[in-house]
């Protein structure tokens, strides 16, 4: 199948997903993702109604975006180190990996620098993996509350990897948990702290985040194919 039939597959899952779940399509962004894609597979994806493009890494994201221009939007959803902070401001609309109060500072000082209000989310390591990144659920709301002061960064909501599973309905729990940690973070009503967006789910699993309230689903396989 061609880039633009799978997108639109996934765009046919995500939307049978939300109804399921009583939700609105329209409320849930479609994030492709492109890792190890390259730049004349991206463009087909962009010409086929891709909005939003997702890279891991800084470094390749800012080779993509310089051959590329502004086609579409662009959202860091891999791990942010400090030093690099100060490309990720410039390259991307939203950042998805805030997991510690250094980073956050880090990103505020290089978003003041060149004059912008940077988005971001707060990865939570929702399952306690040593092998993943992210904030503790327990700690997730006091580094919101730290960052909150901040005044270059504005915090948007969460972002979680759950453990990989062959059976996506596996998945479920960690979805709800993120969902619960949300909804009990929005409720202290910390100023400047929104708490609307939650990115969570990927190609094995986004249907079962769509309907656990994901407003946010980070695709790469199901539309690029696999990597090599």
């Amino acid at each position: 199948m061609s880039i633009s039939d799978n997108l639109k597959k996934v765009m046919d899952r995500i939307a049978s997903a939300a109804r399921r779940a009583g939700r609105d399509p329209a409320s849930i962004k479609l994030i492709a993702v492109t890792k190890t894609v390259d730049i004349e597979r991206i463009r087909e994806a962009v010409a086929a109604g891709t909005g939003v493009l997702g890279e891991n890494r800084v470094q390749e994201a800012k080779e993509k975006i310089e051959q590329l221009g502004p086609l579409a939007s662009w959202h860091l959803i891999g791990h942010l180190q400090s030093n690099k902070a100060k490309y990720a401001v410039k390259l991307f609309d939203l950042i998805h990996s805030i997991d510690s109060f250094e980073v956050a500072q880090e990103v505020d000082k290089q978003a003041a620098k060149v004059g912008k209000i940077q988005d971001v989310l707060v990865e939570v390591n929702i399952s306690g993996e040593a092998s993943k990144a992210g904030i503790t659920a327990v700690d997730a709301a006091n580094l919101i509350e730290k960052a909150a002061v901040l005044k270059n960064l504005s915090i948007k909501g969460l972002m979680t990897i759950p453990p990989f599973f062959d059976n996506a309905e596996e998945a479920r729990p960690y979805f709800k948990k993120l969902r619960d940690l949300s909804v009990r973070i929005g409720s202290e009503k910390i100023s400047r702290v929104s708490m609307g967006e939650l990115s969570m789910g990927m190609s094995g699993d986004f249907e079962v985040a769509v309907e656990e309230g994901a407003t946010m689903v980070r695709v790469g396989t199901a539309i690029f194919g696999g990597r090599s």
